[in-house]
């Protein structure tokens, strides 16, 4: 009898080794190896491995001119934010990965694909609830539909089997750490089980040209879990994000291979479930107040979409020796720079101050054009002076205390113009293409700026 064997795998890449190590030689993590048992198979077993009824055939070779295209066969969930980060739906035989934090809405948004469009035949595979609670949950939720099916198996082979059977429109499998394949000896959820389904899954997608959806659990660091393979083998990734205490998410594409990536959707969590967010400026700055100092009002692309945000900024004089620096929403670092440029080519003291930034509703922005709104805002909050309500900022700050240009400028000011404000402070080197009814104040520096958002 052949015995086991011990192997190391890295959580983030799979990169294998036969010892442990702290620093992966592949993609530089540290602390990722985990360690799982290898079985030892005879050669009758190594032959039958990886073969699953009905998966196992391949097709033969074909001519590039030959292959049938089907680049529009696609079909809408009716869920009009969902559709838009999927470029225009869900591709047949498509394979999706969604990923979030516990409780953000994964599986309410997956159910609510049956709520809107009950045309579809839907598999929905669940290995975290019992029919029962997912009945009362679809029921709480409103959907209806004589074409949703529910099966609690998680043995990975009953799926596939139950899904060829069936011959859905969409499978879903919630989650892909709770499903198991009975031939390898290691528990649902470990690197080698999630791996092994993943591929299953997939083939199941491109061979019997059935849309799978999966859902995946996240990080500690907020990275989807199991191996960074996992993101390689889907066609698209989607990242629920969205701070629990408030009741706006944001799904972002940060993979597709049929339509734009980083595209975003917004949705307002209620009641009722999650609902499209179809004017997402006017819901971030619905409590925007204009007479408290330290607030000014960005325009960020996420995807193609520009929307207008609050920035908050509070800078306080500090009881400690080394002053505080928090951002919620923002790159810690990047606040860091920011400051760094304002005490160097502006003259502003904030090495006395504790330093407090709030993106607010929960917003996480990575565009570099917010840099001008924040550098207003800190030190508005510095000189305690509030910047004028019709004023919004977009703008790239440098080393050199310049303000750099942006791209997508007309899309921004078009958005400015459509949510009221008569004012924008913009690059001097971002010069809009078609006119626009707002005013337009380029900048060159930050000190300019600052000048004329006080």
């Amino acid at each position: 009898m052949p015995k086991d064997r011990m192997q190391y795998v890295c959580d983030e890449c799979g990169h294998t080794s036969t010892e442990w190590l702290g620093n992966c030689p592949n993609c530089g993590s540290w602390h990722s190896f985990k360690e799982f048992k290898v079985e030892r198979k005879t050669k009758s077993e190594k032959e039958h491995k990886g073969k699953v009824e009905g998966l196992d055939k391949s097709p033969d070779p074909q001519k590039l001119e030959e292959i049938e295209s089907q680049s529009d066969d696609r079909f809408i969930s009716k869920i009009q934010e969902l559709d838009r980060v999927l470029g225009g739906g869900f591709v047949s035989g498509s394979f999706v990965l969604i990923g979030g934090d516990p409780g953000i809405g994964k599986s309410t948004l997956t159910l609510q694909i049956g709520k809107a469009n009950p045309d579809l035949k839907i598999l929905y595979c669940a290995g975290e609830e019992s029919a029962g609670q997912i009945k009362q949950r679809a029921k709480r939720l409103g959907v209806n539909s004589d074409n949703f099916y529910v099966y609690t198996d998680t043995d990975i082979n009953k799926v596939l089997k139950e899904a060829r059977k069936l011959d859905p429109d969409l499978l879903i499998v919630d989650s892909i750490q709770t499903v198991y394949r009975t031939e390898l000896t290691s528990m649902a959820g470990s690197i080698q089980q999630v791996k092994e389904c993943a591929a299953l899954l997939q083939q199941l997608a491109k061979k019997q040209d059935i849309t799978t959806l999966v859902i995946g659990h996240v990080t500690k660091e907020g990275s989807i879990a199991g191996p960074r393979v996992l993101e390689h083998m889907v066609d698209t990734v989607l990242q629920f994000e969205g701070d629990s205490n408030y009741n706006y998410r944001m799904l972002r594409s940060l993979k597709n291979r049929f339509g734009p990536a980083q595209e975003v959707g917004v949705f307002e969590m209620k009641q009722s479930g999650l609902v499209d967010v179809l004017n997402p400026s006017q819901l971030f700055l619905s409590d925007y107040d204009s007479s408290v100092s330290g607030n000014a009002v960005i325009c960020s692309i996420e995807g193609s979409r520009p929307l207008l945000v609050e920035v908050q900024a509070l800078a306080t004089p500090s009881n400690y020796g080394t002053p505080q620096r928090t951002a919620n929403g923002f790159d810690h670092r990047r606040l860091s720079l920011l400051l760094a440029v304002l005490e160097k080519r502006g003259g502003y003291q904030f090495s006395g101050q504790d330093v407090y930034l709030n993106v607010a509703g929960g917003l996480k922005v990575n565009d570099p054009a917010a840099d001008l709104g924040v550098v207003c805002a800190l030190v508005s909050s510095l000189l305690d002076e509030s910047i004028d309500s019709k004023i919004a900022f977009l703008g790239e700050v440098g080393l050199g205390g310049e303000i750099r240009a942006v791209n997508q400028v007309d899309q921004r000011l078009g958005e400015i113009e459509k949510m009221g404000f008569g004012k924008a402070i913009i690059p001097k080197a971002s010069s809009p293409e078609r006119n626009h009814d707002l005013q337009f104040l380029g900048v060159s520096n930050i000190m300019a700026a600052i000048k004329k958002a006080l």
